[in-house]
Parts: structure tokens; sequence; C-alpha cells
């Protein structure tokens, strides 16, 4: 990172159906060549459906459900050991849980081909709010790893 970084977060804006923080992260993290007018419509149709699938709940509630659902404790990281490279368990900060959330949850709804956008994300969002698909398969896979791993955290310095 350079030294004169400065960042762009205090210049974010809540979206404009929810009014929230997430919503608007996860519309730019989804937005692709700066159409945000087409990621929010993406979002909100999938918001949607979900709510469709989810009676009773409301939209923003289940998106944050599943976004949580996914979000990851530990990860491994690489780490040379005496001409050994060891994959080392390390807790995982909270702003780095929900961008790893929203990438396998994007990566997962973009892998699927067949159906609008809108109506794979809102899958998607319901598989992980039911704790199941593809981006809390890779969720459990990477608690998998560090759980296998965990005989070297003593090298996490």
């Amino acid at each position: 990172m350079p030294r004169k970084y400065n960042s762009t977060a205090k210049f974010m804006q809540p979206d404009p159906r929810f009014e929230s923080m997430l919503v608007a992260k996860f519309i730019n993290s989804l937005m692709w060549d700066g159409k945000k007018s087409t990621a929010r419509k993406i979002l909100y149709d999938a918001l949607d459906l979900l709510t469709a699938k989810i009676p009773g709940e409301e939209a923003l509630e289940a998106f944050s459900t599943a976004i949580n659902n996914i979000k990851p404790l530990v990860e491994v990281r690489s780490r040379r050991v005496g001409g050994a490279t060891l994959q080392v368990p390390h807790e995982i900060r909270r702003e780095r849980q929900q961008a790893l959330a929203f990438r396998w949850l994007i990566n997962a709804s973009r892998s699927k081909k067949g159906k609008p956008m809108a109506r794979r994300l809102a899958e998607e969002l319901y598989d992980a709010y039911n704790k199941q698909g593809s981006a809390y398969t890779t969720r459990e896979n990477t608690h998998k790893m560090a759980e296998a791993n965990k005989a070297y955290a003593h090298f996490a310095w």
C-alpha cells in the first residue's frame, strides 16, 4: 500500500432503498465497469425474489443473515519455516471477513449459467441463508483447512 493512501470508506453513501452500508458495499462489489445502476437493479431484484422465498422475513435481515453465515472466522496463510512452507491458521479481521463473503457469494452466483444474474444471486443468497450452497461450502472448506493445520498455529506471529 502506498504511503499516501487515503481510504475512500468515508465517502461511502448508504444505498437509497434500504439505507444500509452493507448493501451499498455489496453493490460496489457486484458492479462491473462502473455500472452501479445495473448492479443495484440486480441486487434489488434478487432481494425481492429472496423475500418471496422466505415469508415473514424482511429482505435486509435475510441478506445480512446470509452474509453472516458465509463469513469465515479463520483462514490459512502460507509461512516459510525452516525450508518448508506451512499453512498457518490466522483469525480474520471483520472487514476481510465481509470482503471474502461478498467475493465468494458473487463468484458462486456468476459461476452458475443459464439464468438471469438476479435469480442466480437470489438462489445463492437463499442457500447461504439456509447454510448450504457453493459460498457456504467455500467457507466450510476454509475452516476445515484451518482446523487441519491448527498444529502450526504457534507459527502465527
